[in-house]
């Protein structure tokens, strides 16, 4: 599988838990990772790098938010399936991440045995 996950989040030590994370798969080819560390940044990359397969995206971003984000990635890329992740997983972010189209919400500190299995998931529905 060829899929690639674009992560965006602000915090510098994000790539460095999610590569370690994802070591296996990254090793294996099943997917690729690349890193984000800003709205804009993702939305360039998203337009000229390539279209990503799955994103995942933090909410609580300085300048532009992950919310604030997710419309345009759409826009851009409606096929794309788009994981907000937050510290603050009360109702009214769910609710406002899912009606901005997102198809998932996850909260921090990150469940990776749960993220792995969302990305499984979004990744099988793409193929």
């Amino acid at each position: 599988m060829n899929a690639y996950i674009l992560v965006v989040d602000d915090e510098p030590d994000v790539e460095a838990l999610f590569r370690q994370q994802f070591r296996r798969e990254l090793r294996a080819g099943r997917f690729q990772m690349e890193f984000a560390t800003s709205a804009p940044d993702a939305l360039k990359r998203a337009a000229e790098v390539r279209t990503p397969s799955l994103i995942l995206s933090d909410i609580n971003m300085p300048g532009m938010s992950g919310l604030d984000m997710l419309p345009k990635v759409l826009a851009a890329h409606p096929d794309v399936p788009v994981i907000m992740i937050t510290a603050y997983g009360d109702a009214e972010t769910r609710r406002k991440a899912i009606e901005r189209g997102a198809v998932g919400l996850l909260t921090k500190p990150i469940d990776f045995a749960l993220l792995r299995q969302e990305i499984d998931t979004r990744l099988e529905q793409a193929a």
